[in-house]
């Protein structure tokens, strides 16, 4: 509604007058969200108002109005809710600022206030430290969106989930708040989802113990895929590498990603990995590689290679890894060229 007949209206001079004298680049609000600039009733005194309270200066305010216009259309009602909502989880209000002004969008989403309060307090009381939380609502807030029933539905079929796959009462507590860390997204799925996957796996014979062992290495991603792409993914992976239902079963525990990732994205990856020279058998014995986007894969061999070390021939180990990993194994391969080959205390054999 507020962008259907901008052409007709005229921005409100009240509120340029208010951002002019706050030093905000209007041009800025203008070129992202000129609505916000034509509502009859904004907040713009007020709002700078509350944030320099906490401790914003004027630059600080200028960034965040400019980040996120909306912010002047709250009432300052709302935004001293809001404030006193995120002081649950923050340490201190020099805290509460910094993240406002990386997250501002986050914080001035206040029409789900009373689902965020009641999400803070139980995710307080399943035991996630305040920083977690407070990573959650910058990065994630669409989970705290959720009403709070929804959120304990979906930990109550994890936690039920856990103990019938074999879990302990005693480690319970612990994976749960390791996959809520790793991913609180998996909130955002709904516990029929959770289950149909979870039956996906069992019927296609991964024991109990394996499918634990999935879910701590996918990281709750496994919860936002379905029994259909599951299925195609397999069926491409046992295609390409010629491999039995037990075979391919060892290669899905070693490689997960070949259950996560959609048939076109293990295509890519595969055709990349092909035409640097590398071939199906050494990819089907280290599967990891296709975790790796194709760009990756192409900087790790170009730099390998200014080494002089031959991938084709050689093991796809040292591609592997997170980037600190392979910088390690670069290192070492590295260091291995530049040492000298002779033993300087073995006696040499100079001819005549």
């Amino acid at each position: 509604s507020y962008t259907t007949d901008t052409k007709s209206r005229e921005e409100n001079k009240k509120t340029i007058e208010s951002l002019y004298s706050l030093s905000v680049d209007i041009t800025k609000i203008r070129r992202l969200k000129e609505w916000v600039l034509l509502q009859d009733v904004t907040y713009v005194k007020e709002i700078a108002g509350i944030l320099k309270e906490m401790g914003a200066d004027e630059t600080t305010v200028a960034s965040i109005i400019e980040r996120c216009p909306e912010a002047i259309l709250h009432t300052p009602a709302e935004v001293n809710s809001q404030r006193a909502l995120w002081q649950l989880v923050c340490q201190n209000e020099k805290q509460l600022i910094k993240l406002i002004e990386q997250f501002p969008e986050s914080f001035f989403t206040t029409e789900y206030h009373q689902n965020q309060k009641a999400n803070i307090l139980f995710f307080q009381e399943l035991g996630l430290k305040n920083n977690i939380i407070t990573r959650f609502l910058t990065s994630a807030p669409n989970i705290f969106c959720n009403p709070v029933e929804k959120n304990k539905n979906v930990i109550e079929t994890l936690q039920r989930n856990y103990l019938n796959l074999g879990g302990s009462e005693a480690n319970m507590k612990i994976w749960i708040l390791k996959l809520l860390s790793q991913n609180p997204f998996i909130l955002l799925n709904t516990s029929t989802a959770i289950q149909e996957n979870l039956e996906f796996l069992q019927k296609n014979d991964f024991t109990d113990q394996e499918v634990l062992q999935l879910l701590s290495k996918l990281k709750g991603f496994i919860f936002q895929l379905n029994s259909t792409t599951m299925q195609k993914s397999m069926l491409f992976s046992k295609n390409v590498f010629k491999c039995s239902d037990q075979e391919l079963k060892q290669l899905v525990l070693k490689c997960p990603a070949l259950l996560y990732y959609s048939v076109p994205v293990l295509e890519e990856r595969l055709e990349g990995l092909l035409k640097e020279g590398i071939s199906v058998a050494q990819i089907r014995e280290t599967p990891m590689v296709l975790e790796l986007t194709t760009q990756i894969v192409q900087y790790r061999i170009k730099k390998l290679s200014a080494l002089g070390y031959d991938i084709k021939s050689g093991n796809l180990e040292s591609l592997n890894g997170t980037k600190k990993d392979f910088e390690v194994t670069y290192g070492k391969i590295q260091s291995k060229k530049e040492r000298p080959v002779f033993n300087p205390v073995a006696p040499l054999h100079i001819e005549d």
